[in-house]
């Protein structure tokens, strides 16, 4: 399909696309790599009257270490993302789940503010931050918050973010040589996940279990109290609200989350 008439900017800086978004509100949305919005607009469950491009502000684009935390800007590719020898030393788990992602192309384009702005319980990246305890920083011509990841999402493509405001980077903790995993179980290679799990330091993220990107919090807290991976892992689809769709059933999706947080969890302790 094509999608409705709409009007395109390019701003040249953080600024004026905040001024964008503040004139224009919930009339407007935000196209940074597109394969995320591109499609929802060609199905006509998005139409926006403005597309404002941000795809080429290399302010939103870095990877900075900072104090206990790596600043990445939202504008970070995906495949710099794979790449990158900070990360790769001090938050592995963040460039070998991006490395899952699509293929190249969609690598080279996707940003991780548009993954996790997108709001995917599908998608990987959503759920890495999550069991990283990242942190999202939200900027709009009236200031700037952070909001913790596990605060930042309340529904199906749907978050706290209001509409003037931007994602503008996100923050994660620095892991360092903590054990960390991330399975990831699809139909073909360059699929959705059906069910992945990110774990990192005891937290345990859930992709395509609910309406949101989830943890795992029945294992987390089992771990915790001592539990054994194999006793933990049996716990992991409480709590969770799969879909039942023509890829899997919820209760098959059930059966892979405990089976890939078994995996995941003994992957990650070094057994």
């Amino acid at each position: 399909m094509i999608p409705v008439g709409f009007d395109y900017a390019r701003p040249d800086s953080l600024d004026g696309a905040l001024a964008l978004l503040a004139e224009h509100g919930e009339d407007a949305t935000v196209l940074a790599g597109g394969h995320s919005l591109l499609p929802v607009m060609k199905l006509r469950l998005a139409a926006p009257e403005l597309v404002i491009d941000i795809g080429k502000l290399a302010e939103l684009q870095y990877v900075r270490l900072d104090g206990d935390e790596i600043a990445i800007g939202a504008g970070t590719r995906h495949r710099t993302l794979e790449a990158s020898e900070e990360l790769a030393a001090e938050c592995p788990l963040l460039p070998a789940v991006a490395r899952t992602v699509g293929d190249p192309q969609v690598r080279h384009r996707g940003t991780l503010g548009g993954s996790l702005a997108h709001a995917d319980p599908a998608s990987d990246l959503p759920a890495a931050v999550l069991a990283l305890g990242g942190t999202v920083v939200l900027r709009s011509p009236r200031g700037e918050r952070q909001v913790p990841i596990t605060g930042f999402y309340t529904g199906v493509f749907s978050s706290v973010k209001e509409p003037d405001e931007l994602i503008v980077e996100i923050r994660v903790p620095r892991t360092g040589g903590v054990g960390w995993a991330y399975e990831k179980f699809t139909r073909r290679a360059n699929d959705w996940a059906i069910v992945g799990v990110a774990v990192v330091d005891g937290r345990v993220g859930l992709v395509n279990m609910g309406s949101t990107p989830l943890r795992a919090s029945a294992t987390e807290a089992a771990l915790a109290d001592g539990a054994s991976i194999e006793e933990a892992a049996v716990l992991a689809d409480q709590r969770t609200e799969p879909p039942n769709d023509l890829a899997a059933t919820a209760d098959y999706r059930r059966h892979l989350a405990r089976v890939l947080t078994r995996r995941a969890l003994s992957t990650a302790a070094g057994v």
